[in-house]
C-alpha cells in the first residue's frame, strides 16, 4: 500500500487550489480523415435513387479516395495535383486537401483554400482549427472558433476536443471560459472526451480549481480523466494530493495506465522519499509497467532526481528496451554527480545507436564541457549540434552560450548569443557570469544593462553575479541600485540573492549593511550563514569571525569546507594562531570534513605570519599534496616580514622552479626582500631573470568612487586633470603628518637611488592619490573607502593612520589581502597584516 507516504489524510482537492501545467496531452482524439469509400464493381452500371436526390457523385468518390491514398502514402504533391484534375469536387474533396497542408504544417496554403471555400462543414472548420491548435497559435485556432460561431455553425464534440487540445496559454483563460459556456450549451459536458480537454486545458492555463470543478461534476471518467488530474497537482507542487488521487482512482477500479504510473513517479520526486519510488518500482514489475519504456524512464528520472544513482544504473542496465530519452536521463545523472567520464562514455554509445540523433542530450555535455573548461570536446559537441541541427534549438544555444562564455571564448559565446531566435534570462545571465568569472567586471555590467533595456526579466542568478562583480569593483552605489532592482523584481526573500546582497556590502567595506541585511533574512541557510562569517573575515575582524561560527552551529547548521576557510582566514590575519589550529583539527575530527588544498593553505599562511616557520614546513611536508605557488608565495612573504632570507631563497627556487606561474609576485616579493636588504646586485639577477622568462610585474593601481564615477590612480600618476590640486594637498598632509611624528619608510622604496628620492616617490603612492583626490572631492567627515590591486606597503599603512587622525574621517582601504579599517589614527588590523 502506499498510502503511508502521506503525512496526513486529506483531500485530493485542495481548498486555495494553486494553478498547474500538466505536460502529457490527452491522445484520444477522433481522426478527422473521411472513412475510406468502398470501390465499386468494375463493368456494371448501378443507379441508386439515393444519388439522384442528394447529388452523390460516384466519380467524385472514387477521385476522393485515389486522393486519400495518395495523402496516406504522404504524398502530398501528388494528391494536389489529381485533385487539380478532378472534373468535379464536393467538400471531402477540398477537406482531405486541407488537411494534408495541416499534417505537412502549410498552415498558409490551408488557409487559402479555406478561406476560399463557399460551403464549409462542421469537418472543415475542425481540420483548420486543429491545424493551428497543432502549431501552438492557439489565439488564431479560438479566432476561428469565433468566427464559425458567427457563421452559424454548430461544432460537435470532436470540434471541442480539437479545439481545446492545443489550449496551454494562460492568456487564453478568458476564451476558454467562454468555450466551456458554449459547451454546456450545447451539451457537450456530458461528452468524456470533451471533458477530458477541459480538465487538460484548464490545468494548462493555471486554473487548476476549475480543473477539478470540472472533474467533481463528470458523470463518467476513465483513466484519462484521472491521469490530467494527478499530472496536474504533480506539475503544481501537490505531490499529496496527486497520490491521494491515485489511491482513489484504483479503489474505484479505474486501471492505470503508463501516463498514470509516469504522473505519479512525477509527484513522488517532489516527496524526497525514496522508498515512495521503491514501493512504484514494486508495483510497476507486478503489473508489468516496468517493461514499458515510457514509465520504466519516469521511474529512471525519480531515482536520478533523488540522487539514487546505484539505483538508476542498475534499472539502466536491465531495461530489456531503451530510447533516446533513457540514455539523456542516465547520462545527466552521471553529469549531475560528477562522474563526467561516465558519463562520456554513454554518450559515445548512444552515438552508436539508432535513436533521433535531434534528441541527444547535447546541453548536458555541453555543460560537462563548461564545468571543466574543456573547449575542445565543447567545440565536437557543438560540431554534432550543427550536423544535427539540434544547435538551432534554444536549449542547446543557450548551453553554447555558457560553454564558451566559461571557457573565455566571448567572441564565438556573443556571436551564438545574438543568433538566438529567443533570448531568456539565461543566455544573458550566462554571458554576465562569464564575463565576471574572469574579471571582465565592466562587461558584465554593460551587458546587464543591455539585458534591461531589451526587457528582459533579471533572475536570482543574474543578480549574483551582477552583484559580484558590484562587489569585486567596489562600487556600493551601483550595489545599492541593484540591491533596489532585486527589492522590485521580488526576490529579496530568496535566500541567495540576499546572501549575494550580504556580500556586495561586505565587499563595498559596508560591514553595518551586511549585518543588518542578515538580521532582516527571514530565511537563512549555510549559504547566508558563509556570507555572514566571510564578510568579518574580510574585514579583519576575528572576534565576530569566530563569534558567527558558533552562532551557525548553535542554530543548528553544519558548516563546510567554506565556513572553515573563512574562519582559518579571520585567526591567520589576526593571529589567532592557537584558535587556528583547533578549527583545523576539528574539520576532520569532529566533522568528518577533510582538509582541501586551500585550507591547509590558510594553514602555512597563518603559521608563517606568526613566524613559525618550522611548524609550517613540518605541515608542508605532512599534508597530501605537493605545496603550490600559493603556499610557496605564503611563505615569501612572510619571509620578508620575519627577515628570514635563508628560507625566503627557499621558497622562490621552489616557485621558479614551476613550469607555470600565475604572476610575477614571486619575483617581485624576492627582488623587495633583497632591495631591503641593500642587495642590489641581487635584486638585478631578480629582475633579469623575469625578462628571461618573459613575465612582467602586475602595476599597482588604487581607485576610488566619487558621484557614481570611478576614477583610478596609479604611482606617480601625472595623468588625471585635478592632479596639480591633489599634489598639493599630499604636500599640505605631510606638513601636519610631520607635526604628529610621522618619519617615510624608506625601505618601502625599492629603488637603488638616493634618500630624497625615495621619500618622493613614497609620497605620490596610488592609495596616497585616490586618498587625496577623495578628500577635495568630498564633504569633510564623510568615509572613503580606496580599492588598491595588491598589498598596501608598510610606509602607507603608517601613513593613512595619520591621515586618519588629522582629517577626522574613517577611511576604508580594500587591498589584494584584506580590508584596513583607519579612524582617529588606528588600523582595525592591529598592525598585524
Amino acid at each position: 500500500m502506499l498510502a503511508h507516504v502521506l503525512q496526513h489524510k486529506h483531500s485530493w482537492a485542495p481548498n486555495d487550489m494553486k494553478p498547474f501545467r500538466p505536460t502529457i496531452a490527452l491522445k484520444n482524439l477522433a481522426s478527422l480523415a473521411p472513412s475510406k469509400p468502398l470501390k465499386p464493381p468494375r463493368n456494371v452500371e448501378t443507379v441508386d435513387a439515393r444519388s439522384i436526390k442528394t447529388g452523390f457523385d460516384r466519380n467524385t468518390c472514387h477521385y476522393n479516395f485515389m486522393v486519400e491514398n495518395f495523402l496516406r502514402q504522404g504524398d502530398l504533391s501528388g494528391a494536389r495535383q489529381l485533385f487539380d484534375q478532378m472534373p468535379n469536387r464536393n467538400t471531402v474533396s477540398t477537406n482531405l486537401i486541407i488537411s494534408g497542408y495541416v499534417k505537412s504544417g502549410d498552415l498558409l496554403r490551408a488557409r487559402k483554400m479555406f478561406d476560399a471555400m463557399i460551403e464549409r462543414t462542421a469537418v472543415t472548420w475542425t481540420i483548420m482549427i486543429g491545424g493551428y491548435s497543432q502549431k501552438k497559435q492557439i489565439c488564431e485556432a479560438f479566432k476561428l472558433f469565433a468566427e464559425m460561431r458567427r457563421h452559424d455553425m454548430e461544432p460537435d464534440f470532436v470540434t471541442f476536443a480539437t479545439l481545446l487540445s492545443g489550449c496551454n496559454d494562460a492568456e487564453v483563460h478568458k476564451e476558454l471560459v467562454q468555450v466551456h459556456a458554449c459547451v454546456v450549451k450545447l451539451g457537450y459536458e456530458s461528452s468524456l472526451m470533451v471533458s477530458n480537454s477541459l480538465i487538460d486545458s484548464y490545468c494548462k492555463t493555471n486554473h487548476l480549481d476549475l480543473a477539478c470543478r470540472v472533474f467533481r461534476e463528470m458523470t463518467e471518467k476513465d483513466s484519462v480523466s484521472f491521469n490530467a488530474l494527478i499530472t496536474g497537482f504533480s506539475k503544481e507542487g501537490l505531490p499529496g494530493n496527486a497520490i491521494t488521487l491515485f489511491l482513489e482512482m484504483q479503489n474505484l477500479g479505474y486501471k492505470p495506465s503508463d501516463f498514470t504510473f509516469a504522473g505519479v513517479l512525477a509527484a513522488g520526486i517532489r516527496l524526497n522519499d525514496f522508498a515512495f519510488g521503491q514501493q512504484i518500482h514494486g508495483c510497476l514489475v507486478k503489473t508489468g509497467f516496468v517493461w514499458n519504456v515510457f514509465v520504466a524512464n519516469a521511474l529512471l528520472d525519480y531515482y536520478s532526481k533523488n540522487d539514487s544513482l546505484v539505483e538508476a544504473r542498475k534499472l539502466f542496465d536491465e531495461m530489456p528496451n531503451l530510447d533516446g530519452i533513457s540514455y539523456n536521463v542516465i547520462i545527466s545523472c552521471y553529469a549531475g554527480f560528477g562522474e563526467h567520464e561516465e558519463a562520456i562514455r554513454l554518450f559515445h554509445d548512444l552515438q552508436f545507436t539508432q535513436f533521433n540523433r535531434t534528441q541527444f542530450p547535447f546541453a548536458t555535455m555541453l555543460s560537462i564541457a563548461a564545468n571543466t573548461l574543456d573547449l575542445k570536446m565543447g567545440q565536437q559537441i557543438h560540431s554534432h549540434a550543427i550536423v544535427t541541427t539540434a544547435d538551432s534549438e534554444n536549449l542547446v544555444g543557450n548551453s553554447l552560450v555558457d560553454m564558451y562564455a566559461k571557457c573565455g571564448r566571448f567572441e564565438e559565446a556573443e556571436l551564438i548569443f545574438r543568433s538566438l531566435t529567443h533570448r531568456s534570462t539565461i543566455p544573458w545571465t550566462a554571458l554576465i557570469s562569464g564575463y565576471v568569472q574572469i574579471g571582465f567586471h565592466e562587461e558584465g555590467l554593460k551587458m546587464f544593462n543591455e539585458m534591461q533595456k531589451a526587457g528582459v526579466r533579471a533572475d536570482q542568478a543574474t543578480f549574483a553575479s551582477i552583484l559580484k562583480a558590484s562587489a569585486n569593483l567596489a562600487s556600493l552605489s551601483l550595489g545599492k541600485q541593484l540591491h533596489s532592482f532585486v527589492i522590485r523584481s521580488g526576490f529579496m526573500s530568496n535566500v541567495f540573492s540576499g546572501s549575494a546582497l550580504l556580500d556586495m556590502y561586505a565587499k563595498c567595506g559596508s560591514i553595518k549593511d551586511a549585518i543588518q541585511l542578515f538580521q532582516d533574512m527571514p530565511v537563512r541557510n549555510i549559504v547566508s550563514w558563509n556570507a555572514l562569517i566571510s564578510a568579518h573575515a574580510q574585514n579583519g575582524d576575528g572576534e565576530a569571525t569566530l563569534d558567527s561560527f558558533e552562532k551557525m552551529v548553535q542554530s543548528g547548521f553544519e558548516p563546510d569546507s567554506v565556513s572553515f576557510l573563512s574562519v582559518l582566514s579571520a585567526c591567520g590575519h589576526c593571529g589567532l594562531v592557537q584558535e587556528g589550529l583547533r578549527y583545523f583539527r576539528s574539520m576532520n575530527q569532529v566533522y568528518n570534513i577533510v582538509p582541501k588544498k586551500e585550507h591547509y593553505a590558510s594553514m602555512v599562511d597563518m603559521l608563517c605570519r606568526s613566524g613559525q616557520f618550522n611548524d609550517a614546513e613540518k605541515l608542508m611536508a605532512e599534508m597530501p599534496f605537493d605545496p603550490d605557488e600559493i603556499m610557496w608565495s605564503s611563505v615569501l612573504n612572510s619571509c620578508r616580514i620575519h627577515k628570514n632570507q635563508e628560507l625566503a631563497r627557499k621558497a622562490a627556487d621552489q616557485i621558479f622552479r614551476m613550469e607555470v606561474l600565475r604572476d610575477a609576485a614571486a619575483y617581485v616579493s624576492m627582488s623587495n626582500i633583497y632591495a631591503e636588504a641593500g642587495q642590489w646586485e641581487n635584486v638585478g639577477k631578480v629582475k633579469k631573470a623575469m625578462r628571461d622568462r618573459g613575465i612582467r610585474k602586475v602595476p599597482a593601481y588604487s581607485w576610488v568612487e566619487i558621484r557614481h564615477k570611478v576614477h583610478v590612480f596609479s604611482a606617480n600618476d601625472t595623468l588625471h586633470p585635478q592632479m596639480e590640486e591633489i599634489r598639493k594637498k599630499i604636500d599640505m598632509l605631510l606638513e601636519q603628518m610631520e607635526k604628529e611624528g610621522y618619519k617615510p619608510d624608506t625601505s618601502c622604496a625599492l629603488h637603488d637611488v638616493d634618500e630624497k628620492i625615495k621619500i618622493e616617490s613614497l609620497k605620490y603612492h596610488s592609495e596616497r592619490l585616490a586618498i587625496a583626490f577623495a578628500l577635495i572631492s568630498t564633504p569633510e567627515g564623510s568615509p572613503i573607502l580606496i580599492m588598491k590591486n595588491l598589498r598596501a606597503c608598510t610606509d602607507c599603512h603608517a601613513a593613512i593612520k595619520v591621515i586618519s587622525k588629522i582629517v577626522r574621517r574613517e577611511i576604508t582601504v580594500r587591498d589584494s589581502s584584506r580590508f584596513h579599517h583607519f579612524k582617529d589614527g588606528i588600523c582595525s588590523c592591529g598592525d598585524y597584516w
